[in-house]
């Protein structure tokens, strides 16, 4: 996620500055987000494609959880809630993602700023950092959600800003909450927590896999 969002939608605007979760109706807000993705990897399975529209929904689950994270990920919240904001208004006239792709090619606009072909690029890399910083925080209990973000930023982010943001985001770290913090935010418990990040993780991984190959199949890089 290299750039910074513009204005959003004010039901997400209101969502991500709650970072204190509340507990939702199917369970906890961690719970529903793994639920939908699973539910999507499993759409995804069935008929190899991704109706924009349960997508964006989907994406519109996880944005909260940047709120949470505090000022280090500020910029991903702001620039995440925008672009998936930009997704759903997108699936009023696209059926799939493959479709915002094909119109971005036909008409040269894939990397223009603003493009859909380019918001979902961005909303891909939010979701992957947030698996990244998932399987860091599950990779050992001792891990502190500051390592963990510091690790899941440096290999999913980093490389696509510049050096002002990226030290941004460094002194952000040390603000973050505490892995206990984390989990009363979350309402998880360390037993519930590994099993939510890890469906999460699971579901992610197809759908992140099969976004990326909707660009490379159409000859285009993803060093942007």
């Amino acid at each position: 996620m290299g750039e910074s969002g513009s204005s959003a939608s004010s039901s997400f605007s209101s969502s991500s500055e709650n970072c204190c979760f509340e507990e939702a109706e199917s369970g906890t807000p961690l719970s529903a987000i793994a639920e939908a993705f699973e539910e999507l990897s499993l759409s995804l399975k069935e008929s190899n494609l991704l109706r924009l529209g349960p997508f964006s929904d989907s994406c519109s689950l996880v944005s909260v959880l940047f709120g949470c994270l505090g000022f280090a990920f500020k910029f991903a919240e702001l620039e995440y809630v925008a672009k998936v904001h930009d997704l759903l208004e997108a699936s009023k006239t696209y059926e799939t993602l493959s479709d915002i792709l094909d119109h971005d090619v036909e008409h040269d606009t894939v990397r223009k700023p603003g493009s859909h072909s380019r918001n979902l690029r961005r909303v891909r890399l939010g979701l992957d950092l947030i698996k990244a910083l998932f399987e860091q925080f599950l990779s050992s209990n001792e891990c502190s959600l500051k390592d963990a973000a510091s690790t899941a930023y440096a290999q999913v982010c980093a490389p696509y800003h510049t050096w002002v943001i990226r030290k941004a985001v460094g002194t952000g770290m040390y603000a973050l909450p505490t892995r206990e913090q984390l989990l009363l935010k979350l309402n998880e418990t360390d037993h519930s927590v590994q099993k939510e990040m890890r469906r999460y993780i699971d579901a992610s991984i197809p759908i992140i896999q099969y976004i990326d190959k909707l660009y490379l199949s159409r000859n285009i890089t993803l060093d942007w």
